[in-house]
């Protein structure tokens, strides 16, 4: 058998392991990609082929994710994390220190194709960096020591199954156990009260309890799963797993303590809206969790608590498929992350019809994050009364928190609706603190003056991310990192948003640079406030508070980086010109700009 011949016998048994179905189009092209460490051009016809989806698709879909590619990686695929709270660590550093050991640049393979390295968006360790991802998986507290432990069995070409187990341990870090956390949970004792009450009274505790989605938009729990309900024909229930917002990494520590929770309460609400299907849209930064998970699944089959007549209840099938992610952060909203589990690039759709009535296929869907399944599973075992006498008026229950950036103790923590920042501060062990970003970069800056102010929906909301920084950070460098962010992670469906993020990002550039006037500032302000008024959905539409908010509460650091002039070039032409001078050999004096008088 010839090698292009053994290739394509490759690429057909991967179809079949996924049964060529068009909605696992991308978790085919996961697969393909490890095992080539780049999606061939050969593998896109036979996938289009034997999927029934066209070459376009195929191709589209490789491009819009980050961790798939058509140039050849390194059989060892090292990313740095780039979050701001990585940056707080060093992490530039230690990319610039993993370059030099391996004799590769950032973002380019060694010639022998044993290695490539490159940044990504955030590796969900943000209470543990500077940390890394290889092949996929976890390498925390990136130290010279340790880059110099992996350097070296990467040059001796030791596979990754035979690294040292430390190298990948992550630690939990829960600081602060609530109302959540500290409650136990025995194996389907919640299903089977739901059952037994059955789905209306079911429906009746989890309004009562108050419950709202804890992704950051809040919308009743009770309310969406009663609308899909209401809908016919066959209902799906997907977990939201794909906490991307930088400084968030709750959903990584409940996976990984409380899945069982978790499941119980898709479960729940499969019997609830009349489900059959589920899935949980594992965030691809944590395919480490992968094989837990599924362990777990299978545990809860084996206990009659997935699968058919689901605990004795003749009729009541329901399953759960696990799906991974790959890098992209926009898949985190519901309809974009509807899109990828049909084998789509990640667009959100237009709405309406919403999930609840055309969701997955066009079939009523919940989507709800993690924490929220978890919540609605202790809330059906102990009441909703027991969940709404914690928290505020229009913020029932507890928030749990991802606590990262300069404090003593970065981990997570839980709170009742309704605690002040300035208590979290103190328990996080944060002193000196300049400021916070409230809800990761899509959130919030707050500065020292508002710390009385209270995480709640009325107040401060969050998905979970809280991310602290001191006297010594520089807040057009954080507000930068962010703007960057979005810039890169932008689906590019609308214009106010991948054009808008980018103008942005250079203009933060240009002021950050020291070339920017009081002109740019103006600018700066009017495209924030065009871009989140015009956007098509979430991303777009808060890409611009970090610079909002630190517009409207720090002005005077903007103002101390701007030049006296009222127009100044967003670009050095002389700089720019120097490919040419590279390419035509010329370096003379009359080939720069300053010579002619420009």
């Amino acid at each position: 058998m010839g090698t292009d011949t053994m290739h394509v016998e490759i690429i057909r048994n991967t179809l079949a392991r996924h049964r060529a179905e068009p909605t696992r189009l991308l978790q085919i092209l996961r697969d393909v990609q490890d095992h080539f460490h780049q999606i061939p051009s050969f593998a896109m016809p036979v996938i289009a082929e034997e999927t029934g989806v066209p070459i376009a698709q195929v191709r589209g879909v490789t491009e819009f994710y980050s961790f798939l590619s058509t140039a050849k990686q390194g059989r060892f695929h090292l990313l740095v994390s780039d979050s701001i709270s990585d940056h707080l660590l060093g992490s530039r550093d230690i990319a610039a220190y993993l370059s030099q050991k391996l004799g590769v640049a950032i973002g380019q393979t060694r010639p022998d194709e044993r290695v490539s390295v490159d940044y990504t968006s955030c590796t969900g360790l943000c209470d543990q960096g500077p940390a890394g991802l290889v092949n996929g998986h976890w390498i925390p507290h990136l130290t010279h020591a340790r880059i110099d432990r992996i350097a070296d069995l990467i040059e001796r070409d030791i596979a990754l199954s035979e690294w040292p187990e430390e190298l990948f341990l992550v630690d939990d870090n829960i600081h602060k156990h609530g109302l959540l956390l500290n409650s136990e949970l025995p194996l389907g004792a919640a299903l089977r009260k739901g059952l037994q009450q059955g789905a209306d009274a079911t429906l009746a505790a989890i309004e009562k309890s108050g419950l709202r989605g804890r992704g950051g938009a809040g919308f009743p729990t009770a309310g969406k799963w009663r609308f899909c309900r209401q809908e016919a024909g066959e209902h799906i229930v997907v977990c939201n797993a794909d906490e991307g917002e930088p400084g968030t990494f709750k959903d990584r520590v409940l996976l990984n303590q409380y899945a069982h929770g978790v499941f119980e309460g898709m479960t729940i609400c499969a019997a609830t809206i009349g489900a059959n299907k589920g899935f949980l849209y594992l965030r691809g930064e944590y395919r480490h969790l992968r094989p837990q998970l599924e362990a777990i699944l299978n545990t809860r089959r084996e206990q009659q608590l997935l699968g058919a007549d689901i605990v004795g209840q003749a009729g009541f099938d329901f399953d759960i498929e696990i799906h991974l992610g790959a890098g992209a952060y926009i898949c985190g909203e519901e309809s974009a992350l509807i899109e990828s589990l049909e084998g789509k690039r990640g667009v959100p759709r237009n709405r309406p019809p919403y999930p609840v009535t055309s969701g997955y296929l066009g079939k009523p869907t919940v989507v709800n994050n993690v924490e929220t399944f978890l919540a609605a599973a202790l809330i059906t075992l102990h009441g909703g009364e027991w969940f709404a006498v914690h928290g505020t008026g229009k913020s029932c229950g507890t928030k749990i928190l991802s606590i990262c950036g300069d404090c003593a103790n970065p981990g997570i923590y839980e709170y009742p609706f309704g605690v002040t920042i300035r208590e979290i501060l103190q328990d996080c062990g944060a002193e000196n603190t300049q400021g916070i970003q409230v809800g990761g970069p899509s959130g919030t800056f707050i500065g020292a003056n508002e710390f009385n102010r209270t995480l709640a929906f009325e107040d401060l909301a969050t998905g979970g991310s809280f991310i602290v920084f001191d006297q010594t950070r520089n807040v057009l460098e954080i507000a930068r990192n962010f703007t960057h962010f979005f810039a890169h992670e932008s689906c590019g469906f609308c214009t106010p948003c991948r054009v808008g993020t980018s103008l942005l990002r250079n203009l933060l550039d240009k002021i950050c640079d020291g070339h920017g006037t009081a002109g740019d500032m103006l600018e700066l302000s009017r495209l924030a406030t065009q871009i989140k008024h015009a956007s098509h959905c979430g991303l777009g539409q808060t890409a611009s508070n970090p610079v909002l908010s630190t517009l409207e509460r720090f002005p005077e650091i903007y103002q101390a980086h701007l030049k006296t002039t009222t127009f100044e070039p967003g670009f050095n032409l002389d700089k720019a010109l120097e490919t040419s001078r590279r390419l035509t050999g010329r370096d003379d004096a009359q080939a720069h700009l300053e010579t002619e008088g420009m």
